[in-house]
């Protein structure tokens, strides 16, 4: 168990690719969803038009899977002036639909690290996207009883990390984001006061890319989160 920092208490988590795979999974559906429309465009058109509507709709439907599947069907409707056939929309569907219910995937390091953390600090998942889908992901993971709280949010900025550290820590100063996207988890925690630790993943949405602060002082990058406690720990004696 790594030494408590007396300055840290509250770590948060990100969960989608941070506990468990999440964008493979949009990726593969993506591909099935331009093979769909091979015959009205070329596929990087396709997908370029879907990534325009995705872009577009998050303000409307938030991040998630049924943004994506009805971003999926507007971008078929345009792409073939109308004309899709009711059977591509069918299949639109019934890919959205296996993606609400595909079986969760724990990325590796993820229980041990938890449980080496659990009650040393407060831990809280900090997750966007549908609440119904991010519940279920975490009770099929299993993860849930080791987290203190969990916050579902509609977006990440500094304010929302301000909220969540002042409601179920002691603040963004002696608090700790953790995840994968540098835009949502680790910009926005430094911003509000908190540190950023960045665990990359191998594939990450393009709307969620963003350069790396490597002049923030509280910024921190590891290979993987079996790290994590090693990093605590040194900060906790420096």
């Amino acid at each position: 168990m790594p030494s408590v920092q007396p300055s840290l208490t509250t770590i948060g988590f990100d969960a989608d690719d941070t506990l468990w795979q999440n964008e493979q999974f949009f990726r593969q559906t993506e591909r099935h969803f331009t093979s769909l429309l091979a015959e009205h465009a070329e596929g990087h058109d396709i997908e370029a038009r879907l990534l325009e509507a995705e872009r577009r709709n998050l303000a409307l439907y938030g991040f998630g899977i049924k943004g994506f599947t009805l971003s999926m069907i507007e971008t078929a409707l345009e792409i073939s002036g109308g004309k899709v056939p009711p059977k591509v929309i069918r299949e639109i569907l019934d890919a959205g639909r296996d993606m609400l219910s595909h079986p969760v995937e724990t990325l590796p390091h993820v229980r041990e690290t938890l449980e080496e953390l659990a009650g040393a600090y407060r831990l809280v998942l900090i997750t966007k996207g549908d609440l119904f889908d991010q519940e279920r992901k975490l009770a099929q993971s299993g993860l849930g009883e080791l987290f203190d709280a969990v916050e579902i949010v509609s977006d990440k900025n500094p304010a929302t990390y301000h909220r969540v550290f002042n409601r179920h820590g002691d603040g963004p100063g002696r608090s700790m984001m953790v995840g994968n996207s540098l835009k949502s988890d680790v910009v926005p925690a430094i911003e509000a006061g908190s540190w950023g630790v960045y665990v990359p993943h191998d594939l990450t949405w393009v709307l969620e890319h963003a350069e790396e602060p490597t002049a923030a002082p509280r910024f921190c990058r590891l290979q993987h989160l079996g790290e994590l406690g090693e990093l605590i720990e040194r900060l906790g004696r420096g």
